[in-house]
């Protein structure tokens, strides 16, 4: 049972301004809640009792918010006051608060309802560390709410993934939550890259996976798809 989390929760947000001038992009609120909290009330529904947040743009807020809520969740803050990390980075700086077993990673701006399971429940089953190094949630391209890309991974019967070839189409996009072998996170490029590099090795060593999500998703990106989002979660 993965009883660990991080939350992705240090970014600046650039392409929600104006609605991030004053507020981290976490704590932008969609259907009466920040996003950030939309996350971590999956995470604790799905049995996660740590979950390991990086700040960087306005943290004290994040802090105080983190501090406010009231749960059983021990939150363990990963500090990039100093700089930001993206998010190959900011995994390395946390992995020594990460442990030593499996966990989720889940950003902070990305929205899902479960379907007919519940997701994170589904994910720990169709994980296997035997084959794995991650196991990627994905919504098919037609279902990605507000997401304008062209996709990102193809997947196979096995579930493992390959990339989208340069201006083509992918059938799958990666909807920001994850399980992450702590084995993956070595010999980093540096101290500032993304989590792409870990996943280029895992495709490479074909242990990159994927899962489909049955439920719904939606990319909140912009100020744009908040009203999108909160008519959708309105009308059911």
């Amino acid at each position: 049972m993965i009883d660990t989390a991080m939350l992705m929760a240090a970014g600046l947000g650039k392409r929600m301004r104006p609605l991030t001038a004053t507020r981290p992009k976490p704590l932008v609120k969609v259907a009466g809640k920040p996003l950030m909290d939309h996350a971590l009330d999956r995470l604790e529904a799905g049995g996660i009792r740590r979950v390991v947040v990086n700040v960087h743009y306005l943290a004290d807020t994040v802090e105080a918010h983190l501090k406010a809520r009231r749960c059983g969740t021990e939150f363990i803050i990963s500090d990039e006051r100093g700089k930001l990390l993206e998010t190959g980075g900011g995994l390395m700086k946390a992995k020594p608060l990460l442990g030593d077993r499996p966990f989720f990673c889940a950003n902070s701006d990305n929205l899902w309802i479960d379907g007919p399971q519940e997701t994170l429940g589904a994910m720990q089953r169709v994980w296997d560390a035997e084959r794995m190094d991650a196991l990627l949630l994905l919504v098919p391209l037609a279902r990605a709410t507000c997401h304008a890309g062209p996709g990102d991974f193809h997947m196979d019967a096995t579930g493992r993934l390959s990339r989208r070839k340069t201006a083509h189409v992918a059938p799958f996009v990666f909807t920001g939550v994850q399980i992450l072998s702590p084995a993956l996170l070595t010999d980093p490029p540096g101290d500032v890259f993304s989590t792409n590099i870990f996943w280029n090795r895992a495709i490479e060593a074909g242990r990159l996976y994927g899962m489909s999500h049955q439920g719904l998703w939606f990319d909140v990106g912009t100020p744009g798809a908040i009203p999108v989002v909160e008519s959708m979660i309105a009308h059911g």
